[in-house]
């Protein structure tokens, strides 16, 4: 089943649940898909749906920070609860040592040395463990690879 079709069954029994918050973030999604959709002019796959989500994601976790920081822990809680729902679209995320290890290989694959080459092993990486990874990790493992 496609993730799109996935997305669209779960908003489906959000509504006969009478799931709100849920159907809520779920919409929310779907309506940022088919703005990419119609944007870009492009039928979406998996792929492009994760990056979507993992946008979301982070997104959430900004604003909730935002929220914190402003004494306002009812929306923050509000953010917390939309980036549960999103995460269960998104594939299973690699551990540290995973990331580390395939960062690790690609900037030996590329031959990159020092940090001129940051946003060479960059592109690469978020090509290859787009929606396994948090991007935020991923950077600081390219940073410590090209250090030492």
């Amino acid at each position: 089943m496609s993730l799109k079709l996935r997305i669209s069954d779960d908003m489906k029994a959000a509504m006969r649940a009478k799931e709100a918050d849920r159907l809520g973030t779920i919409r929310m999604l779907m309506a940022a898909m088919k703005q990419k959709e119609v944007d870009e002019r492009v039928e979406l796959d998996d792929a492009m749906i994760v990056g979507i989500v993992d946008k979301l994601i982070k997104q959430r976790k900004d604003a909730a920070q935002q929220y914190e920081a402003g004494n306002r822990p009812d929306l923050a809680d509000k953010e917390r609860s939309e980036i549960v729902v999103l995460e269960a679209y998104l594939p299973q995320r690699l551990s540290a040592d995973e990331v580390n290890a395939a960062v690790r290989a690609i900037v030996v694959e590329l031959g990159a040395s020092g940090p001129g080459d940051m946003g060479k092993v960059m592109g690469v990486v978020k090509q290859r463990l787009a929606g396994q990874a948090d991007m935020g990790l991923v950077s600081a493992a390219v940073k410590s690879a090209l250090a030492g």
